[in-house]
């Protein structure tokens, strides 16, 4: 999401000349990409939303199903509890990562991309190993309650297994997510209106509330429209640190498909849910607009009114407030604070990260940080499996199919909406990410119930499908971005001196653009290898890849070949991470 901002903006094609000439736009070639998210993502929805309405003996349409989930409460109660504990996930990442997304906008380039690793290697980490990481650090006896104990809080302490627990591993999960989503529009604001404004007799804290705030809300309003839709969707977190109070409709569905076949049932609960996060996202457009996404501006003004005059009272209580604590607290102590609670945020976002290693060497035959004593015996024991060893190369096969696929769909849908000027863009942006906005269950779930009629249940083909669906919108980000920033006058330059068509290509175009299609491929094949959900579904439990054996793993037992294992991962992420942050474009 870090180059939404910028893959939304008008690219400098000669479209005019282009028309005069006859050629037609080139928005085209975003056909096939458009035909893959139909088949593979409405077709399925729509099969599984009409499953719901239909009798399974005659074929004609009711609403039984619904008037019995309804009827019998516990399906509504789940409903909201999923709402809320995402509406709380939402507020938690706003509140936290918007110190951070300022703190990083004020840095110089150099700077922020080194303090961005921190936030970004998180965030290509899957939240099933982070989770596994907190199940560890956050258990009774774990370090978390040892310090806790060792500063005088005696007793027992339940941090996990409860509400706190659940909000606080998905707010940990999606936090960079909202960052990143903020990021961009805060780096689009001129720094010389705070400045302008001091001088125009303001202080420094109602420069930052009547200027920077409002300007930067269009990305703050972003981002929790996004957390609150992917919050909906979620079940990892709490099926790992909640207790079955925390129980969400993702748990619930999985119930449905996995233990009781229950299809019907299913696909109701799917289009229940996909009607919230639908409703959610026309209320934003009420209330914000759109065009907020993208970081154009606020929503549409005669739409805003009572969300504006909201927005002005609590910015001139910020002002205020901030200038009464300015004549007390020295400005330098403020920036101290903001630098310490960066970093204490930024440190829990790395510590699961750099907890696995220490656990994998232990020669305990259980789980506990940090270690009393160092072996070896656990990677012997995850190379010399071969349930494990088997599902890491099929994760990594899938993975690089997947960038393939990904990386070749996107990039021709890419170049294709880089070079138009068709009316038809927004949509066309908008329908790439999709996959994005419809929660992930309810797309593993759909795919279930088609891909079961077709035969591409328990199949590699069927993982590698629907894992690039889930990761066309990222992968279709960057690639846009990356032809979006680029200089076609360079080609037409290369013609008039004689280049050919395919060594314009070759010389100019595919060296211009090589380092975007790494990225966007290493970003395919991360999103692939650390991907559950679809697994969980669509693998069926036969066809097993690494984070469908290390979730059955937690699930049953956790053993220390987990935590090798998951140094396995951290690894390879790394790596891949690495790789993509040096390719990807500036």
């Amino acid at each position: 999401m870090t180059e939404t901002t910028a893959a939304t903006s008008a690219p400098p094609a000669p479209a005019a000349k282009r028309r005069r000439l006859g050629r037609p736009d080139t928005l085209w070639l975003s056909a096939p990409g458009i035909a893959y998210l139909a088949l593979l993502l409405l077709v399925p929805a729509g099969a599984l939303i009409l499953l719901s309405f239909r009798n399974p003996d005659t074929g004609a349409f009711e609403l039984s199903v619904y008037r019995d989930m309804f009827s019998a409460g516990v399906y509504v109660k789940t409903l909201l509890n999923t709402f809320i504990i995402s509406a709380e996930v939402t507020g938690v990442c706003i509140l936290a990562g918007y110190p951070i997304a300022v703190w990083l906008a004020g840095m110089n380039e150099r700077r922020r991309r080194m303090a961005m690793w921190l936030v970004l290697l998180p965030f290509w980490v899957s939240p099933l190993l982070k989770n596994f990481a907190w199940i560890v650090l956050l258990a009774r006896k774990g370090i978390v309650a040892q310090i806790l104990n060792g500063m005088g809080m005696e007793g027992g302490l339940d941090l996990l297994y409860g509400r706190g627990a659940v909000v606080f591993g998905m707010a940990h999960a999606m936090l960079p997510i909202a960052i990143l989503t903020m990021l961009p529009t805060m780096l689009s604001i001129d720094k010389r209106l705070q400045p302008a404004a001091m001088t125009m007799g303001a202080s420094r804290g109602q420069a930052f509330w009547r200027i920077f705030l409002p300007l930067s809300m269009p990305g703050v309003t972003a981002a929790g429209l996004l957390i609150f839709v992917m919050g909906l969707g979620f079940f990892i977190t709490p099926a790992l640190l909640g207790s079955p109070r925390e129980t969400v409709l993702g748990q619930t569905l999985i119930t449905q498909v996995q233990k009781l076949f229950n299809m019907r049932l299913a696909g109701a609960l799917a289009t229940l849910l996909l009607v919230v996060t639908l409703l959610t996202i026309a209320l934003y457009d009420r209330i914000f607009g759109m065009s907020s996404v993208s970081g154009e501006g606020g929503g549409k003004s005669h739409h805003g009114r009572l969300s504006a005059r909201v927005g002005n009272g609590l910015i001139a209580l910020g002002a205020g407030l901030t200038d009464a604590a300015a004549s007390v607290i020295p400005a330098r102590f403020s920036r101290w604070t903001l630098s310490i609670f960066v970093w204490v945020i930024l440190f829990v976002l790395i510590v699961p990260v750099i907890a696995f290693p220490p656990m994998a060497f232990n020669s305990a035959s259980f789980l506990e940080f940090p270690p009393t004593s160092f072996s070896l015996k656990w990677f012997e024991a995850y190379l010399t499996s071969a349930q494990w060893t088997g599902a890491t190369i099929r994760s990594a096969v899938i993975a690089v199919a997947v960038g393939l696929m990904s990386t070749l769909i996107a990039g021709v849908a890419a170049y294709g909406m880089a070079r138009s000027r068709s009316k038809l863009n927004s949509l066309v942006f908008l329908i790439f990410l999709l996959p994005m906005i419809v929660p992930n269950i309810v797309i593993a779930v759909a795919l279930f119930y088609v891909f079961a009629q077709v035969g591409l249940i328990a199949t590699n083909l069927g993982i590698a499908l629907g894992h690039t669906l889930t990761a066309l919108p990222i992968v279709f980000v960057i690639l846009l971005t990356t032809f979006r920033s680029m200089d076609w006058r360079l080609l037409q330059a290369a013609a008039t001196m004689g280049a050919t068509r395919w060594q314009q290509i070759r010389l100019i175009l595919l060296p211009l653009v090589k380092g975007g299609t790494v990225a966007g491929f290493l970003f395919g094949v991360l999103h692939s290898f650390e991907e559950l959900t679809i697994a969980i579904f669509v693998g069926a439990g036969v066809k097993q890849t690494l984070p469908k054996q290390m979730w059955d793993d937690i699930l049953l037992s956790i053993q220390p070949t987990l935590a090798a294992a998951s140094v396995f991962v951290v690894f390879i992420v790394t790596i891949l991470f690495v790789i993509a942050e040096k390719s990807r474009p500036r």
